[in-house]
């Protein structure tokens, strides 16, 4: 009886273990729908749900939790310090730390940290993205395997988007207001296979999503104006849809044969729109020392150019000529904010064709959205909640959840529930359906960004100053 309990003990262990290292990880490739066959926690304040807390670092990667490992980027500013950590998955306690020489951090949003890219992990390796400083590769014990230099990026809010992994290639969409790409690397030695220029775009913060669906399989990115999805061997775009907003952190969503998409900046509703006029008549009211260009000086106080001088001057020479100019002033005016479902298929430009619906309100500026169990839920700051029927895109709900302020960190769901987190550290706990309700809510006093992990029944939180493990004992 004895030796029987102990194999059972042992099996489930393995099962969980084996369960968590299916497949690669990386951030949202479970499209924020973790699953129900396991029950997550419903009052974080329950000290029996709460399996360990690690103090780290800052930072707002999120997890990788991979095997018995739970890895996170760290940035220690008074050190100039930034470093991947390793963390016991079962006692939080750290594994190994490896920390990388740092010569230049570029700059970041206010509410941003050069530690934002999410690792990736294939079972043998994490893959660890620092923007300019560059893409690291460590194998499971924190030997370095290789590096590779990324940038210099030309922009104020950093690299903030994460690693993805396809067949044998580790994927980066890296938009900025120059030099815009698509890059696919070898993963065992770290070397270019295909870079596809996206110098039509604009800054965005988006992570890739692989798309599998009944038609093909192909890499979809999201950017300013456009989402594109791109031959997975080449890089080659195969087709778009235009219509997004004219900045986009979020990420697109899968659920069965469908992708949604949600994305919100300033000037891109219909009621509120950002303009530059022709730039023959912005010479001929701004261009005081007639040189044919606009200098930020002669910018009127309260402009929208010049709050966004920076991005719009792309040779970075003080100035603004016709061709910068034209290119923000078409930006501006085809930024659309939306939220919207497209079927797969198609080549070239399927606006008209595959997409099912649009939505307009209630949009998430930063957190991805999640579809579960036939319905989509978007957060939008402030804490209001909106699902939509995902079917048809209309709308079945919308309301005030407990955490008010920015949110960050994109929803999750699982176990009937829908979890949304907030800046200031206030957990919602929603119980799901089309007329969804709140169930609870915990405040962590601890600044959230980075998005919740759900691996094996356990949950995995990072904050502002730690990680933490809650699920079943």
């Amino acid at each position: 009886m004895k030796r029987t309990m102990i194999t059972l003990v042992l099996f489930g262990m393995l099962a969980g273990i084996s369960a968590a290292a299916d497949g690669p990880s990386y951030f949202r490739k479970d499209q924020g729908a973790v699953g129900d066959g396991f029950a997550l926690p419903e009052q974080f304040d329950a000290k029996e749900q709460l399996v360990w807390r690690q103090a780290v670092s800052p930072g707002i990667s999120t997890p990788c939790v991979h095997d018995d490992l739970v890895v996170l980027t760290t940035w220690d500013k008074a050190r100039k310090e930034l470093a991947t950590v390793a963390l016991d998955r079962a006692t939080g306690k750290q594994r190994w730390k490896k920390s990388v020489s740092v010569q230049r951090i570029e700059a970041t949003h206010s509410a941003g940290s050069p530690a934002v890219s999410t690792p990736a992990c294939d079972g043998k390796r994490f893959y660890v993205f620092f923007g300019s400083v560059g893409l690291f590769c460590y194998d499971l014990q924190g030997r370095e395997v290789w590096k590779k230099e990324m940038g210099p990026f030309q922009d104020q809010f950093g690299a903030s988007s994460s690693p993805v992994l396809v067949d044998k290639l580790v994927v980066l969409s890296e938009d900025h207001d120059v030099k815009s790409h698509l890059i696919a690397i070898d993963r065992s030695n770290g070397k270019t296979v295909w870079k596809t220029s996206r110098e039509r775009q604009t800054r965005s913060y988006s992570t890739p999503v692989v798309w599998k669906s009944s038609k093909e399989r192909v890499l979809v990115v999201a950017g300013a104006l456009r989402l594109t999805a791109y031959d997975i061997k080449t890089g080659r775009p195969l087709w778009w849809v235009n219509g997004l907003s004219r900045i986009v952190d979020t990420t697109p969503v899968i659920a069965g044969d469908r992708m949604f998409m949600a994305s919100w900046t300033p000037g891109g509703d219909q009621t509120e729109r950002i303009a530059m006029e022709a730039f023959p008549e912005a010479l001929a009211k701004l261009d005081k020392n007639k040189n044919g260009a606009i200098a930020k000086t002669e910018l009127p106080k309260g402009s929208p150019v010049a709050a966004r001088f920076f991005r719009i001057d792309l040779n970075q020479d003080g100035e603004l000529g016709p061709l910068e100019w034209k290119k923000h002033a078409n930006v501006f005016a085809s930024a659309q904010n939306v939220a919207m479902s497209l079927r797969p298929g198609g080549r070239g430009d399927v606006t008209k064709t595959h997409v099912d619906w649009l939505f307009r309100e209630g949009l998430p500026v930063v957190p991805s959205p999640t579809v579960y169990h036939g319905v989509m839920y978007m957060v939008k700051n402030s804490g209001i909640l909106t699902s939509l029927d995902a079917a048809t895109g209309k709308r079945t709900r919308r309301g005030r959840i407990p955490g008010r302020g920015n949110y960050y960190a994109s929803l999750v769901a699982g176990d009937g529930k829908i979890y949304a987190c907030n800046e200031a550290g206030v957990m919602s706990i929603i119980k799901a359906g089309k007329q969804w309700t709140v169930i609870g809510q915990h405040d962590f006093g601890e600044r959230i960004q980075a998005t919740p992990v759900v691996r094996g029944g356990r949950m995995f939180i990072r904050t502002g100053n730690a990680v933490y493990c809650f699920g079943r004992k």
